[in-house]
């Protein structure tokens, strides 16, 4: 869980811990794609940027678990959410992420699948955010374009639906065919929360050395995709 004061100033991610009311096939709740896909994440972010993350005694990153009640939330300058088709939010949890976005946070929501999901999600998101409406993020955006330079929305299947299906990557056939990449602004027009839907670009980290092909053809754009959306959380 997260510390009461972190040990550094360096860039860092916390992982909402939430509970589930609803299963998804396949999915573990709060805790998929953790916590290989944050520690992956954030050893690129060192490589690839100037960006100065935050490192353990062992120079492993520093990433951290948060529950939306706990006061160290506002110490998370970024924040991430899988498998949110089965989250359900207190009154209370909803009001302080409500509080920490509109304060300058951040969050990202990943790996959630067809229109069951879409529908849990976009409830709760909703009512965390009356009245701010859910865009599809442009490609024109200036968010595929924060370091890499990105022209299409990827699908990423984790990793052994990919082997078994022999190399698919809509999860659940025609349903889940198109992937999306969605978000809602502040009233500055910043992005404060991003959404990929119907893919999993977490897998693409978590499970970038399970074999060659399967980095060459999802995780090389799933990094860039990555990067591109933490420099942009830095930056606006």
């Amino acid at each position: 869980m997260a510390p009461s004061d972190f040990p550094d100033r360096e860039f860092t991610l916390c992982r909402i811990m939430y509970q589930s009311v609803r299963s998804e096939a396949d999915g573990a709740g709060w805790a998929t794609d953790y916590p290989g896909g944050d520690n992956n994440l954030l050893v690129r972010l060192g490589e690839l940027t100037r960006t100065r993350v935050s490192h353990d005694g062992t120079r492993q990153p520093n990433h951290w678990v948060v529950r939306l009640t706990d006061d160290t939330l506002f110490n998370c300058p970024y924040t991430v959410a899988s498998d949110v088709g089965t989250m359900g939010l207190s009154s209370v949890e909803m009001t302080r992420l409500r509080d920490y976005l509109l304060k300058g946070g951040f969050l990202w929501v990943d790996d959630f699948w067809g229109n069951a999901a879409w529908s849990q999600w976009s409830q709760v998101i909703g009512q965390v955010l009356p009245n701010m409406s859910i865009e599809d993020v442009p490609l024109s955006d200036p968010i595929y374009t924060s370091q890499f330079v990105i022209t299409r929305k990827i699908q990423v299947p984790r990793y052994p639906f990919w082997v078994a299906s022999g190399g698919q990557t809509s999860e659940r056939g025609v349903e889940t065919a198109e992937p999306h990449f969605r978000g809602i602004r502040d009233d500055h027009g910043r992005w404060m929360v991003v959404m990929s839907h119907n893919t999993d670009i977490a897998d693409s980290w978590e499970r970038e050395g399970e074999q060659p092909e399967y980095f060459l053809k999802f995780s090389v754009d799933g990094y860039a995709l990555g990067v591109n959306v933490l420099l942009y959380a830095q930056s606006h």
